[in-house]
Parts: structure tokens; sequence; C-alpha cells
């Protein structure tokens, strides 16, 4: 069985650019990656399963965050507290889709660059 506290993936990557409508452009039509949404300051894109989200400095002020994933964001979030990781931000949704709930928390590594578990919980119909 998987422990669910352990990050399985890496879910999502976030890369800073200067200019979001070159980058959409860019990242849609010569990677064709294929474009999921945009959401004010930031667009998200698939690349083979993982989201590549991409913003401008008020969305993601440091150049490239790691997003791991977890299936338990609640249970992640307490292990890796007792394990000695440090959080900025407890868990908590970020978006809710129609299918299900976006959840993340962010944490630094021992340089002091920002990391987040990211967990996508499903919503029961």
């Amino acid at each position: 069985m998987t422990d669910p506290t352990i990050p399985t993936r890496i879910g999502q990557v976030a890369l800073t650019v200067d200019d979001l409508d070159r980058a959409v452009a860019y990242y849609r039509d010569v990677l064709k990656l294929k474009h999921l949404f945009s959401a004010g300051n930031m667009a998200f894109f698939d690349c083979g399963g993982t989201r590549i989200l991409v913003g401008t400095e008020n969305a993601t002020p440091q150049k490239t965050h790691l997003y791991f994933e977890v299936a338990d964001i609640h249970a992640a979030h307490d292990a890796m507290e007792q394990r000695g990781a440090v959080f900025e931000e407890r868990p908590h949704m970020v978006a809710k889709l129609p299918d299900r709930e976006v959840w993340i928390a962010l944490f630094k590594d021992p340089a002091g660059t920002l990391h987040h578990l990211i967990s996508e919980v499903q919503i029961r119909p």
C-alpha cells in the first residue's frame, strides 16, 4: 500500500514570466501544450500529466516552484512537519473545479526555496 504522506510525483511546476500573453502564445502555439485555463495573471498547461503554471512576478515571485503531489495533504503536512519541514502555509483549498478541489500547502527547503504540497480531491456527485 502506498503511503499517502509521501509525494508520488511532481504534479506542477510554476515559472515566472515577464509577459503572460507572449508566454501563453509560446506554450500553446509553439510547444503545442494543452492550455487548461487562465486565471488572473496565471495560465495553466498540461505536459504529459504534469501541470505547468506560467505567471507574472505577482503570481510567482520566485523563478521556479515545485509542487509535490500527495494523496492526503493533511496527513502529509503533519508527517512532514514532524520530520522537520517548515511550513509557511497550512493546507488550504485554492480552487474548486466542477469535479475536484485543489489543495496546497507552502513549505521551505533548507535553502529557503519555496515549494508546495498539492492534492486534488475528487468531488462526489
